[in-house]
């Protein structure tokens, strides 16, 4: 199998004849000649900077944030494939909406890029000169030594030579001498480069394109299987809702509607009677029903969304509720849910164990995370360890990496908050 890095090609005896004492002398070059470039460019840019800073302040510091680290440390994710061929990937987000500042805002708050940032100032202060006395001492000191009989044909009339500026070589025997050195340093300068070249894409790839390990791998496929996992188990509770409200509430009405006629054409009696407590009960056993429907998955979430579902709640609460949602379209359903049952199940405590007089609901949408708000002028005191219901919640929240906070003092009020990173799916036009 073909080494994929140049530590793999140094362990094999075949290292000199190959491509890879080139690639690490090419890999180490041009980071000396990138490096000084983007020193420049730090330079012209903090010059720019401090009479930016007169007229915008903090417009610098984004401007470095944005355009140096950004593109060096793609360009230097690519330049790895020098000596490394195993993929090298940023760990950027994609932003939640396009435009410039959306981009700019979630750039601004990763650690990624800051850590970029960071690499390219050690690029340019110190990691360069590295690479350029790396070349310099593994190999152009010993192909000068090499062509020492070359420069003496050429230039010294076949009399005498200069090597490196240190010495006169007056006699042929002593410029193959030079030459003879020269190549036994060059093979061993050929692993210095490699060693030199290995140790830069190993400190590349700490700061700015971690490797994949086996730990990261299973951590992102249980996250990704676990997205499935709830995605597939919202259809399915959509499923039961859709044969629910289709097969048995249809079959109830139609019963219903049969006692209340079989009740009309009865006869005083006890069969009247039986008719009159049949109809009653399979009135109670249709309302249940469509309760039940309703809890499973309104379908007013799944026709006009989350800000037109949680008003229905609101609507349905034993405390008054006010609701001020201002939110700009569509989220997926599997978010949708988790909010609208998050809010059902916040109203509901309020209704049981608060005491509250009033109660509100606030939402919103901003750098791509759906925040949703319940507060009550209750007594407060909620906690999780008394099984109020809020370890379920925050659970159903973590499953789509959201957060969910609390808090209730003793005496009130109750501030319950959730935070979803998502993205839309439909603008608020498309939903109009």
């Amino acid at each position: 199998m073909d080494p994929r890095s140049v530590w793999q090609a140094m362990a094999r005896p075949g290292f000199l004849l190959s491509s890879w004492p080139w690639r690490s002398a090419a890999y180490l070059l041009t980071g000396a000649v990138a490096g000084a470039v983007v020193l420049m460019g730090l330079v012209s840019a903090a010059v720019a900077g401090g009479l930016l800073t007169v007229v915008l302040v903090g417009l610098p510091l984004l401007v470095l944030t944005a355009l140096a680290g950004l593109p060096v440390a793609w360009a230097e994710r690519h330049r790895l494939r020098l000596v490394d061929r195993s993929p090298a990937h940023g760990q950027h987000r994609k932003p939640a909406a396009e435009g410039l500042w959306p981009w700019l805002t979630t750039r601004a708050r990763e650690q990624a890029t800051w850590r970029e940032l960071g690499y390219v100032v050690l690029f340019a202060g110190l990691l360069w000169p590295v690479d350029a006395l790396a070349v310099t001492v593994a190999l152009l000191v010993p192909l000068s030594m090499v062509t020492t009989p070359l420069w003496m044909a050429t230039t010294g009339g076949g009399e005498e030579a200069k090597v490196l500026k240190l010495w006169t070589v007056t006699t042929w025997p002593g410029a193959f001498g030079f030459a003879v050195i020269g190549t036994v340093l060059l093979g061993l300068g050929a692993y210095v480069l490699g060693g030199v070249a290995g140790a830069r894409a190993e400190l590349t790839r700490l700061l700015i394109a971690p490797r994949d390990s086996g730990t990261d791998a299973t951590v992102r496929e249980l996250t990704r299987s676990r997205v499935r996992l709830v995605d597939a188990f919202e259809a399915e509770r959509r499923r039961i809702e859709r044969d629910l409200h289709d097969g048995a509430q249809q079959r109830l009405v139609a019963l219903t509607m049969a006692l209340g006629l079989a009740r009309l054409d009865a006869s005083e009696g006890p069969l009247a009677e039986q008719l009159v407590k049949a109809h009653d009960e399979a009135g109670k056993a249709l309302a249940e029903l469509r309760e039940l429907i309703r809890g499973i998955h309104p379908q007013v979430l799944a026709d006009y969304g989350l800000e037109a579902a949680v008003a229905d709640a609101a609507d349905r609460s034993v405390v008054p509720v006010d609701v001020d949602m201002d939110l700009p379209g569509r989220f997926p359903q599997s978010v949708e849910a988790a909010g609208y049952f998050v809010v059902c199940e916040a109203l509901a405590n309020v209704g049981r164990h608060s005491g509250a007089t009033r109660a509100r609901v606030s939402g919103g949408y901003r750098d791509g995370r759906l925040t949703l708000k319940v507060s009550d002028d209750g007594r407060g005191g909620a906690d999780a360890a008394r099984g109020s219901g809020l370890t379920g919640l925050a659970d159903r929240v973590s499953v789509l990496d959201g957060r969910l906070s609390v808090s209730s003092p003793p005496g009130g009020p109750t501030l319950l908050r959730v935070e979803i990173p998502c993205e839309l799916t439909e603008t608020a036009d498309r939903c109009a």
